[in-house]
Order: C-alpha cells, then structure tokens, then sequence
C-alpha cells in the first residue's frame, strides 16, 4: 500500500493517581513527602492534599516550596482552613481538624477520583470518606513498628489492663515489643475519659478498615515486632492484619533545609574525627532555664566536644533564646573552642552525617532515631513528649542504639548524670561497643533502600501489581 505508513503509536497506560492525605506537623509532613517521592520515581501520578490548620508556625510554606521546586512531577492541594469547636477543646488537635476537614477532603476526592488514598495516622478520620467513596485507602505510619504494634493491640489493652494512670510504673505488656512503664504512654491515653483517648481508640480499629500500612522503618531494625505484626498477634480478636510495607527509612533530603547552617559545618570541619557530642531536641523541644543550665554544667564537666542547639524555655517560646543570659555565666567562654552553643536550629541530618560527631543527645523523636541511624552515630536517649519515653526504652532495650539519661522522667536530668553518660559514650569500651553495633544497624539500613533491598522490593512489588492492575 504505497504512500501509507501504518500508524505503530502504542498508548502507554494510564499512570495510577495517588493521593497522599498529610497531618500538618512537620515530623509527619517530612517522611509523608518522602514517600510521595518514592511512589512518583516509579512514575504514580502524586498529589500530596494538605490541612489548613490555623495554628501553622510558618514552617511549612518554605518547606513545601523547596520540595516543590525540587520535584515538579508532585502536585499539592490544600484543603480549606476549618475552625475548632468548643467541643473539641478536649481532643488532639491534629486528630480534631481532620475530622471537621473531611466534607472538604470528600469534595475534592470526588472530582479527582484518585486509584488511592495513603492517610497520615492523624489522619484517621479520612477513611469515613474513602469507605463513602469506594477508593481503596492505606495507612502511612510515620512512626517505628513497635510503636505501630502497640496502636494496633489498642483495644486488647483496654479491655484487659486498667487505665494506664492507675496503672503508673507498672509495666505495659504488648506482643512483639519490650514492656514499658504505663507512665511512658503518649499523655492523650491516660485519661481514658477523655475524648482524645476514644479518638486513639478509633484510630486504632481504623488500621484494621485499611487495604495496607506503610510503614517508616526497615525490617531488620524491628523483626520482632514485624514478625509478631505480620502473624496477626497484634490485631483484636476477629480482625484480619491488612499487609504491611517497610519502605524506610525515610529521612529529610537536602532540598528541605531552609536554612544553611554553615557555622556548624564549617565548626565541625575543624574537629576530630567522632570525637563531638551532638545535643538538638527536635522543633517542639524545650527545656526549662534551671534544666539548661544543669545542662551546661553537665557539659562542661564531661571535658567532651559538644555542639548544642539551645531554644528558648517554654515560658519564652517566641524569641530567639538569649545565651547570656540562659546559660551559665563565663560557659561560653570556658567552653571556646571544644563547644559550640547555636540558636534554636542546625541542619540536623547534615550534622548527623559529619565526620566529626560521634555521639547523638536526641528526644527519640522517629525521624531523629531515624536519621541518627542512617549516619551510624550512637544515641543518647532524652526523650521529652509523644510517644518519646516509648522509644527510648526500644532504643536501649530491644534495638540496643541508645542509653537513657536517668531522670528524663523525673523533674530534672542532673548535672552529674550528664557528665558520666557522655563521658561513657564517647571514651569507654561500652560506648565502643555500641558505636559498633550502631554501623552495623546503618550499613543495613543502606542495604534497605538500595535496587532490590528490603525496603525498595516492598515498595516495587505494591507498585507493580497496582500498575498491572
């Protein structure tokens, strides 16, 4: 047939629309756009939906322009704002804006009919929509498996021990995790009267209603509790254990930092290899004045080399903090050279990563666990709030990458017991040991994401039967 070419355009197929349904606070937003990144390089079609919530720091328009510029192919949309009720004075706010956000939420899924939806843990509240709308809805657990485990056997719990107030010291049993004190639960769970308390209760069932959890953690940092996950040991009796998906460790890429924090890098540049404590307590952490100069005194007694982010106490929370009057008198300049005090922020996951930093003072908040991992820099556990207490006890007992500083769970963390914990970490053979065993714990969690690891086959396996779907 002269004079005509066959036509051999093949239609590629339609790429599957995402939704990723986020909690506003930025130790969710970060690892949720992660996984946002993880779903687009393997060509998903992504929209992060974002809150609205009043209560916004700030933080998170910078942050999301540079996510943004740096990755075009993933697309937001933020819902519009919505305003607390009286009725919900008593409920996490988090969990609150999500549920008076669903009409919006439902809205905007309607038109967009995405293939799924991921909804943050606050997020709970969407799967009332996803179920309205017949769209398959999955979990993002921005949290470690244990502490997934521990949501998940929610309700054995409370139709089998006393509230956890009564219960105080004593220890909490759950299976696949190591026992914790009561007392170390997120606050929300010890009034079970309150109305955050049957608000966690409903997260909890909500896990089971999911068609999948994505997880923030790889398998070989938390067999047990995946293991014991995986079996159906943690779900309620009568309810199947959806499948769930070790895609981490998600940490913080470059493009996030707002600021440079040249002055710690290029401080760290003059020091010796692992030989500076590194002390930073995550956005919301704070301590009292008398404490953060229990602190210093605790610092300067060591003799170590330390790099300390100082934020202003919770009775000033709105101004940068001001050293000279905050800390000890003369401290900064007894300390010249082998310390240095910055202001409120440093590029943490930069530090972490420095040759120089031997050591990790954290709250334990996932994301900072998480990171500290990734570098191979040992913990020292200071937890502060949420489910913090819970992970300080994992990291030493079940994980074996921290110890606690005694008294985190008492009024104050005394000068003595600083010096003697930072001194061990980085000059004893047991602070060796665990230097060791930390490494070890990052070269798998290198392994984890690289093409076929644990974390990337989970990953690729969902994806390829979504798209051949």
């Amino acid at each position: 047939m002269d004079g005509i070419t066959a036509n051999t355009t093949t239609i590629s197929p339609r790429k599957p629309r995402v939704m990723l349904y986020s909690s506003p606070l930025m130790g969710h937003l970060v690892p949720m756009i992660e996984l946002a990144k993880l779903f687009a390089a393997r060509g998903l079609a992504i929209t992060v939906v974002l809150m609205d919530p009043p209560y916004d720091t700030g933080a998170t328009g910078p942050f999301l322009a540079g996510v943004s510029a740096a990755n075009p192919s993933i697309s937001f949309h933020r819902l519009p704002q919505v305003k607390l009720l009286e009725s919900d004075d008593s409920v996490m706010p988090a969990l609150a804006f999500a549920r008076l956000s669903n009409p919006h939420l439902r809205d905007f899924l309607a038109g967009a009919s995405p293939d799924f939806l991921v909804v943050d843990f606050f997020c709970s509240a969407a799967m009332d929509v996803a179920s309205e709308l017949n769209i398959p809805a999955y979990f993002f657990s921005t949290s470690g498996a244990q502490i997934l485990a521990f949501f998940m056997h929610l309700t054995v719990l409370h139709e089998t021990t006393r509230s956890f107030r009564e219960m105080g010291e004593e220890l909490v049993h759950v299976p696949g995790i190591t026992p914790f004190p009561a007392t170390h639960s997120i606050q929300p769970l010890m009034d079970r009267d309150g109305a955050s308390y049957q608000a966690l209760l409903n997260v909890s069932l909500n896990l089971f209603r999911s068609q999948g959890i994505f997880i923030n953690t790889f398998r070989s940092l938390e067999p047990r509790a995946m293991d014991t996950i995986l079996a159906g040991l943690s779900a309620p009796a009568g309810l199947s254990t959806p499948p769930v998906y070790c895609v981490g460790p998600l940490v913080k890429s470059e493009e996030v930092d707002m600021k440079r924090g040249d002055e710690c890098l290029a401080w760290l540049d003059t020091q010796p290899k692992a030989s500076v404590v590194f002390l930073c307590f995550g956005s919301l952490g704070r301590f009292s004045a008398k404490q953060t100069r229990e602190l210093a005194t605790g610092l300067e007694a060591s003799g170590q080399r330390f790099l300390w982010v100082v934020r202003s106490p919770p009775s000033d929370d709105t101004t940068e903090p001001d050293l000279d009057v905050l800390l000890l008198k003369g401290f900064l300049d007894r300390t010249k050279g082998r310390g240095l005090v910055v202001k409120s922020w440093a590029p943490q996951g930069d530090v972490l990563a420095h040759h120089a930093v031997g050591s990790f003072v954290t709250h334990c908040g996932w994301n900072s666990v998480l990171e500290s991992t990734m570098a191979g820099v040992p913990m020292l556990a200071w937890p502060l709030y949420a489910e913090q207490k819970m992970n300080a006890v994992f990291l030493e007992k079940e994980m074996e990458l921290a110890v606690v500083m005694e008294g985190y769970d008492k009024e104050m963390v005394e000068a003595k017991e600083i010096a003697k914990k930072v001194r061990w970490m980085m000059d004893s053979e047991g602070g060796r040991v665990l230097r060791e065993r930390t490494l070890a714990v990052m070269r798998q969690a290198n392994d984890a994401l690289l093409e076929g690891g644990e974390s990337d086959a989970a990953m690729t396996g969902f994806v390829d039967a979504w798209v051949k779907a």
